[in-house]
């Protein structure tokens, strides 16, 4: 038995010349020299005790050395739970006891307070920083490369990412090695990538988009990366005329546009420009069209599944859609009651098949039963609709998810929260369009009999138990909650109310 992942993003590089990292200050790493420093990484998960099948929690910086750690999992058959850097410890409580890891990978300054949790949890805790440094370096720096790659089959869990449910409980997508491997071997071809390609990568490494999506393709085509800490305008300006190719959220888009330094004279050496994670505004398609002449390639993806639709590579890019379903995938839209098929042009439940989709959600049988059918039909919770020709338009999703800047964010969360906080009688949170992260949380109030709710100490609660994201930047007070005669929060209602609440003019 081989390790078919290992096998084809890794173990084929070892001793390769080819540059696989730039990075800032215009240093570089080999395919070679990080397949050793992989090796390291994995001799070290062995000396923390992991073996095969255990899971490994990390949450740390973007560096090259974390990239390292992730093929480390993949090579001793750990399997990786790569974790938001902006959660904090009440957050990541939950992710570490749920998925029983029996080891935690923190930043150095995250380490005492994860250390009761990683007690707790009978978990081995170290640390690793943004220049490499901390206890985990150390040790792999003091171990001889590991050679020997676990055995593993295709249908092994690789990794397992969490992400929003609709009780407000994160689920732990399980994320298997035929899963990561189809779609990137689905995409080098339809996206055209080859070992020419110089991807500018600008995203995190904890989320699907920059990890499964571009970071796997790029290993699979050989082609290298210019592997930034972050999105800093001036380093992606700087850093753009060196690339072909571009992975981002629409946030990256709109900041571009903001700035008079992209032209289509910046552009002029890119082959090509693409958005996922959230909404891209068709608006901000047809400007960047205009400035730099490329038109972006939208295409929709999911933690469960990663890529299901594409606009094509060759073809119409269609703004303000995703594109048909990828080769080997099959897209098909059902009423969300019945789950009977709906002919092309009506809204419904967006369900998907394929090689991609995930095997379950983590000791959830019930929920996995719920949204992945026996005939391997994932229930995504998006609403859209097929035209003539089979291109997908997402228009909005069940379940009341926020999707901002590319991450999931479950209004119940916060509403527990909110409704906890002193002279707060009920709160309801919902999403509205947000010009750069697609969308962004407005919570909405009402206050206790007689009761003033102080605003700046909600505010300081969300900071001490909520990622930034996940929190409101507006939050309004109203005398009741909109409810139709069922007793049930109108939602709807709610998002027309407030859709401008972040417009220019708001």
């Amino acid at each position: 038995m081989t390790n078919p992942l290992y096998d084809q993003l890794f173990g084929r590089h070892r001793g390769s010349d080819r540059v696989f990292l730039h990075l800032p200050g215009g240093t570089s790493l080999s395919y070679g020299a990080f397949v050793t420093l992989a090796g390291r990484y994995g001799a070290a998960l062995l000396e923390m005790g992991l073996e095969p099948g255990d899971r490994l929690a990390t949450q740390t910086p973007k560096s090259p050395e974390a990239l390292a750690l992730i093929a480390a999992c993949i090579q001793t058959g750990v399997v990786l739970l790569p974790l938001n850097t902006a959660y904090t410890p009440a957050e990541l409580q939950y992710f570490i006891e749920n998925s029983g890891a029996r080891g935690v990978i923190c930043a150095p300054q995250s380490q005492d307070a994860l250390a009761p949790i990683a007690a707790t949890q009978g978990a081995k805790l170290m640390h690793l920083g943004a220049h490499g440094d901390g206890s985990l370096a150390d040790l792999a720096n003091s171990c001889t490369p590991l050679e020997d790659v676990t055995p593993r089959a295709a249908e092994d869990l690789a990794a397992i990412l969490y992400t929003s449910g609709t009780t407000g409980r994160s689920k732990g997508a399980m994320l298997s090695q035929a899963n990561l491997l189809s779609n990137a071997q689905t995409l080098i071809d339809f996206w055209r990538f080859t070992e020419r390609d110089v991807l500018l990568h600008a995203l995190p490494i904890y989320h699907t988009h920059g990890l499964f999506v571009g970071t796997n393709i790029t290993l699979l085509a050989g082609g290298s990366m210019i592997f930034l800490p972050k999105f800093d305008l001036d380093a992606v300006i700087a850093a753009m005329p060196q690339a072909s190719t571009m992975m981002g959220v629409p946030t990256f888009y709109t900041r571009l546009l903001e700035d008079t330094r992209f032209t289509g004279d910046l552009a002029q050496h890119m082959r090509l420009f693409i958005s996922g994670s959230a909404p891209l505004l068709a608006e901000t398609h047809e400007r960047f069209e205009a400035r730099s002449g490329h038109r972006i390639l939208e295409r929709y993806g999911m933690t469960e599944t990663n890529m299901n639709t594409s606009n094509p590579y060759d073809g119409e890019r269609r703004a303000g859609t995703v594109g048909p379903a990828l080769p080997g995938v099959e897209v098909k839209i059902t009423d969300p009651e019945s789950g009977a098929p709906l002919p092309k042009g009506e809204i419904g439940m967006v369900e998907v098949r394929g090689p991609n989709v995930f095997q379950g959600y983590w000791q959830m049988p019930e929920k996995t039963a719920e949204e992945l059918r026996k005939d391997g039909f994932f229930i995504t919770g998006d609403l859209g609709q097929l035209d003539k020709d089979d291109y997908l338009t997402i228009v909005g999703r069940g379940k009341d998810l926020i999707i901002s800047g590319g991450f999931n964010i479950y209004p119940k969360e916060i509403e527990l929260l909110l409704d906890e906080q002193p002279g707060v009688l009920e709160s309801a949170v919902v999403g509205a369009p947000h010009p750069d992260f697609g969308e962004s949380p407005v919570a909405v109030l009402v206050p206790e009999p007689g009761a003033q709710i102080d605003l700046e100490q909600i505010r300081a609660a969300m900071a001490e138990t909520l990622a930034r994201f996940k929190q409101p930047r507006r939050i309004e007070i109203l005398p009741e909650l909109p409810r139709n005669t069922m007793g049930k929060v109108q939602k709807a209602a709610l998002r027309a109310q407030y859709t401008d609440s972040f417009t220019q003019n708001a």
